[in-house]
């Protein structure tokens, strides 16, 4: 209940009233059964206007030590991260990966949404990378339906860094469902998974128009921080 007081009675009336966000192809979204959200991250602000936008619930991962803080801060946290559609990850996983799967299964067994960002972490330039096989793994072994999904403007209003930037218009894109029955049993074929996760990839790439990267986010981030401190270093 504390989702929807969010969404329609504190925050998001709040939300819509400043930055008046966008939306595209909402009813791509199927009004009740599973369904997976794939989009792309720019910035700590996309799980706040993706599910602004969508009637339903969305819910994501979220480390589990949101929720098992001690103390009133602890639970304050707890009551917060919870509320806003996160769940924790399944740590009974052999890591991390593992459990934010097990995590999504469990959401998706019981009709739910669940919002997923194939990079792994935000863009730090704006740019589109590579996904993780994780997302092809997950539709693969449930047998639901992706919706790729296109979040633009979030990193201007927070962008990378920063809690605030400037205000714009946030805009959600959301394309057709993907079906990718026609791979059903081969989870574990990694050139498969690949090729899946490619094509939801391009999808996001369409709907955003971003320029598009083959390369981890991950790995671009390590490369700009070590391309910094070579500048900085010939500088001094």
């Amino acid at each position: 209940m504390f989702y929807w007081f969010l969404k329609f009675v504190a925050l998001g009336p709040l939300l819509k009233l400043v930055f008046r966000p966008k939306e595209t192809g909402v009813g791509n979204v199927p009004a009740e059964g599973p369904v997976i959200l794939a989009s792309n991250h720019l910035s700590y602000a996309d799980w706040l206007f993706m599910p602004l936008v969508v009637p339903r619930k969305v819910s994501f991962v979220a480390k589990a030590e949101y929720f098992t803080a001690p103390g009133v801060r602890g639970w304050l946290k707890k009551t917060f991260f919870s509320g806003t559609g996160n769940i924790p990850i399944d740590r009974s996983g052999a890591d991390a990966a593992a459990g934010a799967l097990l995590s999504a299964k469990r959401v998706l067994a019981e009709g739910g949404i669940f919002g997923i960002y194939p990079e792994g972490t935000r863009s730090h330039d704006g740019r589109l990378y590579r996904g993780k096989t994780g997302i092809a793994r997950l539709t693969l072994e449930t047998g639901v339906p992706v919706v790729p999904v296109a979040v633009i403007g979030t990193d201007v209003v927070a962008p990378p860094g920063k809690v605030f930037g400037r205000w714009t218009r946030p805009d959600v894109r959301f394309g057709e469902p993907l079906d990718f029955s026609r791979y059903a049993g081969l989870e574990n074929d990694r050139f498969i998974l690949r090729s899946v996760t490619d094509e939801i990839m391009y999808e996001i790439m369409r709907l955003s128009g971003q320029e598009y990267v083959d390369m981890y986010a991950t790995k671009a981030k390590e490369l700009a921080k070590q391309a910094d401190a070579g500048d900085r270093k010939l500088a001094s």
